[in-house]
């Protein structure tokens, strides 16, 4: 899986970057998970400060164009994002969440 970034805004409003990016893979299409993990490294951020917001893969072609926000903290992240993209880019399930803070 490769990542190019297509275009970046830096967002000084909402204190984000959001960026324009294609991922081209010869597999199958990677999960959401892969790709957050992949642009938290190439974009120096950490996994919980990257919120993809949308994926579109056309078919019968190996690579997917998305949009994703990187904020600075969690916090703001937080009042800004909408439930469900949270919800969406947040991936350990609340059985798992308990059991690992027991």
């Amino acid at each position: 899986m490769d990542i190019q970034v297509i275009e970046e805004k830096n967002n000084t409003v909402l204190n984000r970057r959001e960026l324009v990016f294609k991922v081209l893979f010869d597999e199958g299409t990677p999960s959401r998970k892969s790709i957050v993990e992949r642009l938290a490294a190439t974009q120096n951020s950490k996994v919980g400060l990257v919120y993809v917001d949308n994926l579109k893969t056309e078919f019968g072609k190996r690579e997917t164009i998305g949009y994703a926000k990187i904020y600075e903290n969690a916090e703001r992240a937080k009042e800004i994002e909408r439930s469900h993209i949270v919800e969406r880019n947040t991936f350990t399930k609340p059985e798992e969440a308990k059991t690992e803070a027991s």
